[in-house]
């Protein structure tokens, strides 16, 4: 059944525009980019992210907001890694990917070889506490709210002076909840943007400008 689960979003995946300037492409289809676009090609497999849920649009479109050419990014439940791949596109010096789950980890691994990105992207297995002693410009979290607020306890040890928190997988009704927890816990609620019955909340630390 996971063979065929595995191999089934073939037939409904196609390529996709998502945020400004990144379009995400299944491998198998062939695809002539004659404009500017990120392409990125991607092969989800057994990993959660193929780049059209609302929570991956809005992560990229943050993506594409805030990293820049020095940016340090962690992508936090990688899934299928194409959020670190996207920032790695969009220029980011250094990405790592993190997931506990070894599929996730060989599904990420393969994305990154396919969009040629290995020399950005740093994959690892584990814990975000256990596996990460780097501080980020830019931590994006594609999971649930639940864990967004477990993280929220720990996240200021991870990220630099003007960095920002990029959290998704939060359902409409969590969103209070997870503000709530953020604010209690030290960081500053910049934007929360809504899509279908999906949010994104960006978050900086106390005392730093906000938008």
């Amino acid at each position: 059944h996971e063979e065929d689960w595995s191999q089934a979003w073939k037939k409904y995946y196609k390529t996709t525009q998502i945020g400004k300037r990144i379009l995400v492409k299944p491998t198998c289809e062939d695809y002539h980019n004659d404009s500017n676009q990120l392409v990125i090609e991607m092969d989800p497999g057994m990993a959660f992210g193929t780049g059209t849920h609302e929570t991956t649009m809005m992560c990229v479109i943050e993506l594409e907001n805030y990293v820049q050419s020095r940016s340090t990014v962690f992508d936090i439940g990688c899934g299928s890694g194409i959020l670190g791949i996207a920032a790695a596109k969009l220029g980011a010096q250094k990405v790592i990917a993190v997931d506990i789950d070894k599929v996730a980890i060989d599904v990420t691994t393969q994305n990154v070889k396919h969009n040629a990105v290995e020399d950005i992207v740093d994959i690892r297995q584990g814990n975000l506490m256990e596996v990460v002693k780097e501080k980020a410009d830019i931590v994006v979290a594609n999971i649930i709210a639940e864990v967004i607020i477990l993280m929220s306890k720990d996240i200021k040890g991870f990220l630099a002076k003007d960095g920002v928190f990029i959290a998704s997988g939060i359902i409409l009704e969590k969103i209070d909840a997870v503000n709530e927890s953020l604010i209690a816990n030290g960081l500053d609620i910049v934007k929360v943007k809504k899509m279908g019955e999906w949010a994104v909340i960006v978050s900086k630390m106390k005392g730093e400008d906000n938008e």
